[in-house]
């Protein structure tokens, strides 16, 4: 059975238009594929963040599954190496001085190369193995990007609007791309995205977010994109 996460966190934020407080209470059921849409300044990266262990909550509790990551009152907060997640960051964050291969192999916890060739396989990139980042398109710098964060075969797969910096054609080719790395993982997804029609294209939940609360959840018709 794939585990539940519980969220229940408040963190004050400072934003363009001054401070506001992010303070949001949700369950998500495992398996999921979350969207998470609002402006610039909701909240939504600071959830993620919050989520990777990244940026602690000012109070809160956050569980997965039986296993506490964060509590205030107890004080427990689990580094982000120990929580069973992988972020694919807006900017890709890829390493420029090592290959396709070495950076998803990087996010290993144990050196794996059967899995390494299998991820270069389920995204089409055998041949681009032994290439630096410097020498890919930008939808092939995406790709290893989300190799990479299949690696460690997390839980939860945390995506911060992986696809705002492409062109349409190919931002619908690597929705289908982002899909699959979901089913193959069977894990917990939650993607920030702007794109409405995106959000319904991809997610089956999608959780809208104001100024720090949300506002809105949608279920879709669970369509998935092939």
């Amino acid at each position: 059975m794939k585990e539940s996460i519980y969220i229940d966190v408040r963190k004050e934020m400072t934003t363009t238009e001054g401070k506001n407080m992010l303070n949001i209470r949700r369950e998500i059921s495992g398996g999921d594929f979350i969207c998470l849409v609002g402006h610039s300044g909701s909240g939504k990266t600071t959830l993620l963040r919050i989520l990777s262990g990244l940026l602690t909550p000012d109070e809160g509790v956050i569980r997965v599954g039986g296993k506490t990551w964060f509590d205030s009152t107890a004080r427990i907060n689990l580094k982000p190496q120990q929580r069973s997640i992988a972020y694919m960051f807006q900017d890709l964050a890829l390493f420029p001085n090592m290959t396709v291969a070495q950076n998803i192999g990087y996010a290993q916890r144990a050196h794996n190369p059967t899995h390494i060739n299998e991820l270069l396989d389920i995204f089409g990139m055998k041949g681009l193995a032994t290439q630096k980042p410097g020498k890919l398109s930008g939808g092939q710098k995406q790709r290893v990007a989300l190799a990479r964060a299949l690696a460690s075969s997390p839980q939860i797969l945390l995506l911060d609007e992986p696809l705002s910096s492409i062109d349409q054609e190919m931002r619908e080719a690597l929705q289908s791309e982002i899909l699959k790395a979901h089913e193959y993982l069977n894990s917990t997804s939650i993607m920030v995205t702007h794109d409405l029609p995106e959000a319904r294209r991809m997610a089956n939940e999608i959780i809208k977010i104001k100024n720090g609360l949300i506002v809105e959840t949608d279920e879709t018709d669970h369509t998935r994109i092939r």
